[in-house]
């Protein structure tokens, strides 16, 4: 499972011409299903999304995680984390997770999220063709993936 992580002074998402979720400060969880992914790849991703050390503190320095903070999580499903490039100009897409599997690990990570922060998140719709927009705060941009631990 792949995780494409913003720290956000604010986002949205709109799907369907509806918008389905906003935040203001916290994190914009971009999420990407593979079918060798299980509920020990959540696990692992949502406890170190949560501890990230990836908020200023008093003194500015990145000290403070977004349980610290108390902030805010906006989920949305992008199976385009697993695009290979390695061939040709056209991205292949053959290591996203079939999307019934896909739509139940996101649905489960999303629960984690909810389980971990103690407080509803914010999600698009898994799937739809949505709009995202975000205020990315740093810029703090990170990759996470459940297949590379080290």
């Amino acid at each position: 499972m792949r995780v494409l992580l913003q720290r956000v002074s604010e986002a949205s998402v709109v799907a369907n011409g509806e918008l389905t979720g906003e935040i203001n400060t916290g994190l914009l969880l971009l999420v990407g299903v593979e079918d060798a992914d299980t509920e020990d790849d959540i696990i692992w991703l949502v406890k170190k999304i949560a501890n990230m050390r990836i908020f200023p503190d008093e003194l500015g320095v990145m000290n403070l995680s977004l349980l610290d903070i108390n902030g805010e999580v906006l989920v949305v499903s992008q199976f385009t984390l697993h695009a290979s490039t390695k061939k040709g100009n056209r991205p292949s897409y053959i290591n996203a997770a079939n999307p019934i599997f896909a739509n139940e690990m996101y649905e489960l990570f999303k629960q984690k999220v909810n389980e971990t922060i103690s407080k509803p998140i914010a999600s698009g719709v898994f799937g739809a063709d949505m709009q995202v927009s975000l205020v990315n705060d740093g810029p703090v941009t990170i990759w996470l993936d459940s297949k590379n631990k080290s």
